[in-house]
């Protein structure tokens, strides 16, 4: 049993080891990548909370989409309007690895237009979640 313990808090420390060198990289010492990266989280998390906090669950079909042309082209549960910012999360996560990568290649640009990138989309997606709030409520 002593064996098993050991080899639990070696994999600990190497797991810790592998997070510190992960963080200490020169990719989350740049000043532009923090604030994009951190933008991003915030618009996504106040996107998750706006809509946790508005949207009331009902037992009748919400409006999901409206277009200016034809009005209103898509409905559906409440909790499908949840797929917004699910979205964001995930373009998120595609958006930093990729900007990882290119800012480990030394294609500091491309990373940083990544970053960008994904913080205008989670404003956007907040901009249609506040907007399908308010054409509900």
């Amino acid at each position: 049993m002593l064996g098993f313990e050991k080899k639990n808090e070696k994999d600990v420390k190497s797991l810790a080891d592998r997070f510190k060198l992960f963080f200490n990289c020169e990719f989350f010492k740049n000043r532009i990548v923090i604030w994009a990266i951190s933008l991003s989280l915030f618009f996504n998390l106040a996107n998750w909370f706006s809509i946790w906090y508005f949207v009331e669950p009902v037992d009748f079909p919400i409006i999901l989409h409206y277009n200016v042309y034809f009005g209103v082209d898509m409905t559906g549960d409440w909790k499908k309007i949840f797929f917004l910012p699910g979205l964001g999360l995930l373009l998120f996560f595609i958006n930093f690895f990729l900007a990882f990568y290119f800012f480990k290649k030394s294609e500091k640009i491309a990373g940083h237009i990544l970053l960008m990138a994904g913080l205008m989309v989670q404003i956007s997606l907040i901009i249609a979640s506040f907007s399908t709030i308010l054409i509900n409520y």
